[in-house]
């Protein structure tokens, strides 16, 4: 999964306006929002949207239910921030592990292994950004809008300096985060038993050389 760095120009996405939630003005303010955020990743992911509520969430931060009330609105709005936040996590991580690669294949390689990292890591994220396509269409689209307008760049950059064949970079973006997607939920839903270096080496093999023989 190459640099997926946002690029000046922001995608054309309507950015959810439920995750746009006011931001505490003291540390400890600050502590507590990020407890319930990490509480609501921990039980919407293993409960699902439908089945966790606030009571949940709450219990499980250890704070009052109107505790809740103060940072977040709904348990839509806490659902929204959390994808939101996968994807900011998530590109940082790839930045991070790709950041003194020159070639792009080799980014390739590196970034997927890092997003497949990140996935094990935090499952829960996971499945949550594939449950928001139905509770939070608007996070979904800007979770992966986001993500398609970085690596467009990036691939049209390895164009222009000769590292990789030329195409459209909009549908090898779209078709490359598929496959990242794809293997995310290999080991995280499926629970595979193969490890991440494998996983990366047969599918940077089908990105580098495709299918030809």
């Amino acid at each position: 999964m190459g640099n997926t760095a946002a690029p000046n120009k922001q995608a054309s996405v309507k950015t959810s306006a439920k995750a746009a939630t006011p931001q505490p003005k003291t540390a400890r303010g600050e502590a507590t929002r990020r407890a319930i955020l990490a509480a609501a990743e921990r039980v919407i992911g293993e409960k699902g949207y439908n089945d966790a509520s606030i009571g949940h969430i709450t219990s499980e931060a250890g704070v009052a239910q109107g505790t809740f009330y103060i940072y977040f609105k709904t348990k839509e709005q806490v659902f929204s921030e959390l994808v939101l936040e996968m994807g900011r996590l998530v590109r940082h991580s790839i930045s991070e592990s790709t950041s003194t690669l020159t070639d792009h294949l080799n980014v390739e390689k590196a970034g997927l292994t890092a997003f497949l990292r990140f996935a094990r890591a935090h499952p829960n994220l996971y499945k949550i950004v594939q449950e928001a396509l139905f509770v939070d269409p608007a996070a979904y689209r800007e979770y992966y809008a986001k993500f398609a307008s970085g690596y467009r760049v990036g691939l049209t950059a390895a164009v222009k300096k000769g590292q990789i064949s030329e195409g459209d970079a909009e549908t090898r973006a779209w078709a490359l985060m598929g496959i990242a997607r794809a293997l995310g939920e290999q080991l995280v839903v499926f629970n595979t038993q193969k490890t991440i270096p494998e996983l990366v080496d047969s599918a940077h093999d089908l990105i580098a050389n495709g299918l030809k023989p």
